[in-house]
């Protein structure tokens, strides 16, 4: 990586933790690597688990909650899981001030423990497909950490299914991956990539990996959520089987798919500006912030009611609100906080205004301010608005990810691509590793995914690396990423 390269990169992460901070989404925990989730960033969080929690639930699923302490003996099972999150494990090896006999794992993912309890539960293709998840949090040791793009703990869902064909668990594994895209593109207004990761980059214990890749603002690449077919793998080291309709013996075909408090990270580096924070309407906790001017030692029942009663007009709307009633806080300072917040509107009500029946609107994403807007029909007006926002914000970022995307032919165009404009590396693949070591080693940069939104022509793009075109070739996006 180029020195201008690792400049971006702490400027970035600079830019990460100051909106966090300043917006009140969360600030650094006295364990290192961990981080406190301020109410205000745990409110965005709970809005993420509302949406999706009713994705998964329409989608034939139950959740569950499984513990969080793992036998490291269930690790070792399965070869190929415990030698891919081996280095990111925390061990509890004593308790109740004795050492245990059998050290715990702190779940780093739950594939191991929730077999386990599947191998117990399955009997019969009666119980099947069995499609459960948790909402929990996880711990991996990770060795340098950012605040919500990458911690040693952090808050996610876990889905884990059973079925009793490679084809079921494949139209599953699609399935959450759909769910996932409309997740971040119509709430979260952050376009992505879905796409099949490499051999080398997939899930540890999966026979495949579908990820959703995201551009940030900063030209890296996130990846914002997967989705794992994991064929038998599993089923055969905890030995989940099931009876079929033949009454023979199989080994159940799974999945498991998950997305985490990452998202917030999506949200700060994808929509941003000088000021802060800029949320998608759709995402915020609250859409519209109702701010009456108090006078300290005045009486302001006046404008207070009007205020609630406007707030309460919104509310029926269906708009969610928040009305700031604080007198000890002067109004700049109020202005200044929900600014670097992103709530997408503050909705102003002076003395003056009251009288005229007017109020003064001011749209956080472009900065604006529109004075004398009529009392009258305000929710609607607002609905409208809000959308407008939304389809703007997502306009945007869908331009960026355009104008940071390059075609390229070639190993020094990759390297180029990545340096200016930065973003995503559109190329042709012939399969051979050896480019992965090469991004990896001289670019810090990966194959992000196969995506499934092919454009490049196998006869007109060669391979990057062999410089040979063909129709086995592979379409792949690069990028360095966080």
């Amino acid at each position: 990586m180029s020195t201008k390269a690792k400049e971006e990169q702490n400027t970035a992460e600079s830019i990460l933790a100051d909106i966090a901070i300043k917006a009140q989404l969360a600030d650094y925990s006295p364990i290192k690597g961990c981080m406190v989730i301020r109410p205000y960033g745990y409110a965005i969080w709970e809005r993420i688990k509302e949406i999706l929690n009713k994705m998964i639930k329409d989608t034939g699923h139950e959740n569950a909650y499984f513990p969080m302490l793992i036998p490291e003996s269930f690790l070792q099972k399965e070869a190929e899981h415990v030698e891919g999150f081996a280095p990111e494990c925390a061990v509890v090896t004593h308790a109740g001030g004795k050492e245990l006999t059998e050290k715990y794992v702190l779940r780093p993912t739950s594939e191991t423990i929730i077999n386990h309890m599947f191998s117990k539960w399955i009997e019969s293709y009666r119980d099947l497909p069995m499609k459960l998840n948790q909402w929990a949090n996880v711990v991996r040791w990770e060795m340098r950490t950012r605040l919500f793009m990458r911690t040693s703990e952090f808050l996610w869902q876990e889905g884990h299914t059973c079925h009793a064909t490679w084809d079921e668990a494949q139209q599953e594994t699609l399935t959450m991956l759909d769910c996932y895209k409309t997740l971040l593109e119509k709430y979260l207004a952050v376009p992505i990539h879905t796409g099949k990761k490499t051999q080398s980059e997939k899930f540890a214990g999966a026979e495949a990996t579908y990820t959703i890749e995201a551009l940030m603002r900063d030209g890296k690449a996130l990846q914002a959520g997967t989705s794992h077919n994991l064929g038998q793998n599993f089923a055969k080291a905890f030995e989940t089987q099931f009876t079929n309709d033949q009454n023979q013996l199989e080994y159940v075909y799974q999945t498991s798919w998950g997305v985490s408090t990452r998202l917030i990270g999506a949200l700060i580096m994808g929509h941003h500006d000088d000021v802060g924070l800029i949320l998608p309407p759709e995402i915020a906790p609250y859409q519209v912030v109702v701010i009456p001017i108090l006078k300290k030692n005045k009486d302001n029942t006046e404008i207070l009611e009007a205020a609630k009663t406007i707030n309460n007009e919104l509310q029926a709307a269906g708009i969610r609100t928040k009305l700031d009633d604080r007198v000890t806080i002067s109004q700049g300072h109020k202005f200044n906080e929900y600014e670097q917040k992103g709530v997408p509107i503050r909705l102003v009500i002076g003395p003056r205004d009251l009288e005229e029946g007017k109020l003064e609107v001011h749209r956080r994403d472009i900065q604006s301010k529109e004075k004398d807007i009529p009392r009258d029909g305000i929710a609607t007006r607002l609905q409208k608005l809000l959308a407008q926002i939304q389809k703007e914000i997502w306009q945007r970022a869908v331009d960026y990810r355009t104008e940071h995307t390059t075609i390229v032919k070639s190993i020094e165009e990759i390297e180029t691509a990545l340096d200016k404009p930065g973003g995503f590396a559109r190329a042709m693949w012939n399969g051979d590793v050896a480019l992965e070591k090469i991004l990896k080693d001289k670019f810090k940069a990966t194959i992000r995914c196969m995506p499934d939104d092919k454009e490049l022509d196998a006869s007109q793009h060669p391979c990057v690396l062999s410089g040979e075109s063909s129709t086995n070739n592979v379409e792949i996006l690069v990028a360095r990423a966080y």
